[in-house]
């Protein structure tokens, strides 16, 4: 009798250390039972997989062609049906954390993520244009042969400019807040409940799918030092709670264990690339990991073309 007593005390000792810790608004739906949130990481998997990672594969079925090149193609509405979903589900997702966000964060990663992807939205879209054209991803700006004889020389200028707000600063304003707010979610996915650290079978499913996301914003988006840099702290924040006594939940396993996955899948793409000297000769920084459509231009579109 006082021996469960002691234990049901030791329980509630350990629940009040974890609220004034994480700041929990409901003991019982976040503390006692921490769920999978299915529904959320399987509208997640769909609209990156349809509206973002799919719209190369929308504009093979539905070509540029079929549509006035000055007008929005189909590849374009489903790049704005994405700014529009990605910032709500991430919301969402915000909400059913265990622990209290600081709002404002929260609120200037969202209204940065839209702004962000809005600039890569346009100058995406110009860019498969100018592919259409037949401008070399695998090649800089000034080394196209498509640009480089433009008169004046002043547009090879306009042309970097543009380059510059979709590969630059478009992607930093679209992924460094897409991160942060998932890094900030990670941080509340934690339980003293060890019997809820595994996944259900559903989070298998989609984990391979979730990982192929990821490497493919690595890769095209060339993010690596802020993928890894988010994966390093998402690891030492395990191994800050683990000494608490607190292990990641469900939904805090599939986020590591999709990076985990999609770091791999990364060192493979690099590790097949490493001699290629044509990328290498445009990926010239210390970190060499290049873009999936240079691959595709370079070694697919040209090769297919001539055949």
């Amino acid at each position: 009798m006082h021996a469960s007593m002691r234990k049901r005390q030791s329980y509630a000792m350990q629940s009040s250390t974890f609220l004034s810790r994480h700041g929990s608004r409901d003991m019982d739906s976040s503390l006692l039972k921490p769920k999978f949130h299915l529904d959320l990481w399987v509208s997640f998997t769909i609209q990156n997989w349809l509206l973002d990672f799919g719209r190369p594969i929308v504009m093979i079925i539905l070509p540029l062609e079929w549509f006035p090149l000055n007008r929005p193609s189909a590849g374009d509405y489903f790049h704005m049906a994405y700014n529009i979903i990605t910032p709500f589900l991430l919301l969402k997702l915000i909400e059913r954390s265990p622990k209290t966000l600081p709002h404002v964060a929260v609120y200037l990663c969202i209204i940065t993520f839209v702004m962000g992807a809005s600039i890569h939205l346009v100058g995406d879209s110009i860019n498969h244009r100018l592919l259409l054209s037949g401008y070399q991803l695998h090649l800089s700006v000034r080394e196209n042969p498509i640009i480089k004889n433009l008169q004046p020389a002043s547009l090879i200028d306009s042309f970097e400019l543009l380059y510059y707000y979709d590969e630059k600063l478009g992607h930093s304003m679209w992924y460094v807040p897409f991160f942060l707010i998932l890094f900030l979610y990670f941080t509340g996915c934690f339980t003293h409940i060890k019997e809820e650290k595994r996944m259900p079978l559903a989070a298998w499913f989609l984990l391979a799918p979730s990982a192929v996301y990821y490497w493919y914003l690595i890769t095209e988006g060339q993010i690596f030092i802020l993928f890894i840099f988010t994966f390093f702290a998402m690891t030492a924040t395990v191994m800050h709670q683990k000494r608490k006594g607190f292990v990641p939940d469900s939904n805090g396993l599939f986020l590591l264990y999709s990076f985990s996955i999609a770091l791999g899948l990364v060192s493979i793409w690099v590790a097949c690339l490493w001699s290629d000297q044509v990328l290498r000769k445009k990926y010239r920084g210390v970190i060499y990991i290049p873009e999936p459509w240079a691959f595709y231009t370079l070694h697919i579109r040209d090769k297919g073309a001539s055949a």
